[in-house]
């Protein structure tokens, strides 16, 4: 069964921790075996390969399971609930605990997540004994340059309106409209600003 299977099954960080950690003590037992006594040239695997081999995935991605067992309760939730994805939440396993309880709140205060690259600051200022609450607002609050706030809207209920135009469209004669009412709603405020003099 593949990790993306187990993950998919169990639906769970936690689940696919104990999985792996029951992957990772079976490889470690079976490294001490020699099953080729004539073979002494070629290298033993590592645990992750062996891991990775039997679950057909990267040992990059069994290593980044494994290393999410150091986060703490609150931010593997995150990473259960798809807030944090799976890469970022590795490089924030590089945390202190202390660092980690102060990401929790500051995650609720500024109800936003980090991305991988605030992730990566955040473990380099940590690694360099510099990641305090002042320096994590400060990457908290860094815009993320691969996210934009977006309006989502029921394409059914806009159907309604714009029976054969497509999102583009829609969009376009939206912000017409919009445009249009600004104007009459400045037209509107300017008669009445004059009207009271």
């Amino acid at each position: 069964m593949a990790v993306t299977s187990i993950w998919v099954v169990h639906g769970s960080v936690k689940d696919l921790i104990d999985y792996a950690d029951k992957m990772k003590l079976d490889a470690l037992k079976r490294q001490g075996e020699r099953t080729d006594l004539t073979s002494a040239q070629v290298a033993p695997k590592l645990s992750a390969e062996i891991i990775a081999e039997q679950e057909n995935t990267s040992k990059d991605t069994i290593k980044r399971y494994i290393r999410l067992t150091k986060l703490i309760k609150p931010l593997l939730d995150m990473v259960d609930e798809g807030k944090i994805a799976l890469t970022p939440a590795e490089k924030l396993s590089y945390l202190t605990e202390e660092e980690q309880t102060e990401l929790v709140k500051q995650i609720s205060e500024l109800e936003a997540t980090p991305s991988l690259s605030q992730a990566v600051k955040l473990k380099v200022l940590s690694e360099s004994k510099k990641l305090d609450a002042e320096n994590m607002t400060s990457v908290m609050e860094r815009p993320k340059a691969n996210q934009k706030e977006l309006l989502k809207l029921d394409m059914g209920k806009l159907r309604t309106f714009f029976p054969d135009s497509t999102p583009k469209d829609m969009e376009a004669e939206i912000l017409r409209i919009l445009n249009d009412w600004q104007r009459m709603r400045q037209r509107t405020w300017g008669a009445r600003e004059r009207d009271e003099r």
